[in-house]
């Protein structure tokens, strides 16, 4: 007989596997491939999603001769799906990690970083001792990774100063990243030992899509650029700096980036700003985070690199 406690457990877990009944045919396109997939019956698997829909009060796919599609309700659940499916997997993993033998996920977000691969070393150096101990590294902006720090899908966050750091705990890295611009090596620019702004104000620009205005307030770019700002031909945005360097390759202008993050080549360069342009970082978590025996471990080895603890 179930205590209340357990049949509260039990339902919990029954409507996470909804979920993932739910997100499988949102991957397949089908109730009769997600039923393979998941090893059910088709009616079985039709019922599961049929009283799903009921508790919602919403109709979660279009049903097509062929394929089943989400409808509008059915994708803002499916964003949510997989936050919850994703946070329950971690719990889990966390969960498992408490033994004996330290192992476990560590989960981390961060920003384009040459600083990055001081993160790497420790690392390294901890899967050498607890081989049992798994990095997941998440790449995204501030504002993405930020998020998911907020939603407890990260540990750890790895973000550009300056940063409002009134909801986090934090250890700042000793290193700088430089910013400057990626450009093409028959551009006039690329005669020149750094760039300044007026060299910019005369190209087209192509920059990451957090340097909106507001970003580049809390960044220090506004200060940099001051009253020229708004009027920057910004020509294309970017998510990635790879594919920042493909478009500059292309001419479609310089890329505004940091430093040591695209290898120079026969086709680009990089070009510091001038007057220098520098950002520190961060290494960021939760205040009052309840942390795995692998990520507290981690964090102790964060500390002892950069804060000599």
């Amino acid at each position: 007989m179930l205590d209340r406690h357990n049949l509260i457990i039990y339902d919990f877990l029954m409507e996470v596997r909804v979920l993932k009944y739910f997100l499988a045919i949102a991957r397949e396109g089908s109730i009769t491939g997600a039923a393979n997939f998941l090893h059910l019956t088709q009616p079985t698997l039709t019922r599961q999603i049929q009283d799903l829909e009921k508790e919602l009060g919403h109709k979660l796919f279009i049903r097509g001769k062929y394929r089943v599609s989400l409808t509008p309700e059915g994708m803002i659940l499916r964003k949510r799906a997989e936050e919850i499916v994703e946070m329950v997997e971690k719990t889990e993993a966390e969960f498992s990690s408490i033994s004996d033998v330290i192992g476990g996920d560590i989960y981390i977000g961060s920003g384009e970083t040459d600083s990055m691969r001081y993160i790497a070393e420790i690392m390294r150096d901890l899967q050498v001792n607890y081989p049992d101990i798994k990095f997941h590294i998440y790449s995204g902006n501030a504002e993405d990774v930020t998020e998911k720090l907020d939603r407890g899908l990260l540990d750890f966050g790895i973000l550009i100063q300056p940063i409002d750091l009134s909801k986090y705990d934090n250890i700042t890295l000793h290193s700088k990243d430089i910013w400057g611009v990626i450009l093409r090596k028959d551009s006039p620019l690329a005669l020149k030992d750094s760039v300044t702004l007026s060299d910019l104000q005369a190209e087209p620009l192509i920059v990451s899509r957090q340097m909106s205005k507001k970003y580049s307030a809390e960044s220090g770019f506004l200060d940099w650029f001051g009253e020229a700002f708004d009027n920057l031909n910004i020509t294309a945005t970017y998510n990635l700096v790879y594919n920042a360097a493909i478009m500059v390759k292309a001419g479609m202008g310089c890329a505004v980036t940091l430093d040591k993050l695209v290898k120079e080549d026969n086709e680009i360069c990089f070009r510091p700003l001038a007057p220098k342009l520098e950002s520190g970082l961060d290494i960021v978590w939760k205040k009052y985070q309840v942390f795995s025996p692998a990520a507290k471990l981690f964090l102790s080895r964060l500390q002892n690199r950069f804060e000599g603890k």
